[in-house]
């Protein structure tokens, strides 16, 4: 139930045709520059899906009495049709899941229609994490594991490395920070930087085709310049409110997360690893069974 006041403050009574209030939830879906051509039926998988609809009206045709007027109002925050429930609000690239109020003052065909639009955030009730999550993520970057994706000219330039870390937990509650550590056991170059991505994919289609994009949301810097080995060096990622939500998986689009942990030698000479991270709302910070360095 959304519940809420308009308030309107007049100088002299005023005259109006009618107040009304408009409930609207959408998903905005679009398509990126890579998919124009593909056929129709792609097409009307991406159409903007309602999820509230509603009005209610707060006052007859009359007029406003001069000083503050307040009306107070009640919504139901319920979604209908499918797919029957509400999702988190969300400002994504290519996907927006956006409520918003729209105040509409009424006026005669003489004077122009006054409309105030507010706009408010949905997000799920907190759940329990699940006991596997809290269990740490250990990885490794050398030569060896980027083997397969390299060809034989980026194997013979490759400097020999070994850099070793983890993540805290394999899932992550959108309100906490994802936390971790990572330490450079030994390098033949130096290090120029050390950086963490925050990445959004958003997918948007059907069964009959889809468009898949990445987009950063955020890159921190875990360091600057040449790093000493066996230092344990802490990860702390801040995750930003509107522009992640829970990991979303829907028969239309879904919204899902990763981490790219970036090193960058002195030589311009870059490597990577991809993790991908579940999102959830949950009722609490769950117990870390390992302690971060810097903690």
């Amino acid at each position: 139930m959304l519940l809420g006041c308009v308030q309107f403050q007049c100088t002299q009574e005023t005259k109006h045709e009618g107040i009304m209030l408009y409930l609207e939830g959408i998903v905005n879906l679009q398509l990126s520059s890579k998919t124009v051509g593909l056929f129709d039926a792609f097409y009307n998988s991406v159409k903007p899906i309602n999820l509230l609809q509603n009005c209610l009206e707060l006052a007859a045709p009359g007029k406003l009495s001069a000083g503050r007027s307040e009306f107070h109002f009640e919504l139901p925050l319920v979604c209908k049709k499918e797919p029957r429930m509400l999702y988190e609000t969300y400002h994504g690239v290519f996907i927006n899941v956006n409520y918003q109020l729209n105040c509409t003052v009424k006026r005669n065909f003489l004077g122009k229609s006054m409309t105030k639009v507010q706009q408010f955030c949905v997000q799920y009730k907190p759940t329990a994490l699940s006991e596997n999550s809290i269990k740490a993520v250990p990885f490794s970057l050398s030569p060896d594991s980027l083997q397969k994706n390299a060809t034989a000219k980026e194997r013979l330039s490759m400097p020999r490395f070994l850099i070793t870390g983890r993540l805290d937990r394999s899932e992550s509650c959108v309100t906490t920070p994802i936390t971790g550590s990572i330490m450079v056991q030994h390098t033949e170059a130096a290090i120029k930087s050390i950086e963490i991505q925050l990445v959004r994919v958003e997918t948007c289609g059907c069964d009959e085709g889809y468009s898949k994009d990445a987009t950063e949301i955020r890159t921190i810097q875990i360091a600057d310049g040449n790093v000493l080995p066996k230092l344990e060096l802490p990860i702390y990622l801040v995750l930003p409110r509107l522009f992640t939500c829970p990991t979303l998986l829907t028969k239309n689009f879904k919204i899902e997360f990763e981490l790219n942990l970036v090193v960058v030698f002195k030589e311009d000479y870059t490597v990577s690893e991809n993790f991908k991270i579940v999102l959830k709302r949950s009722a609490g910070p769950a117990p870390s069974k390992t302690t971060t360095a810097g903690r």
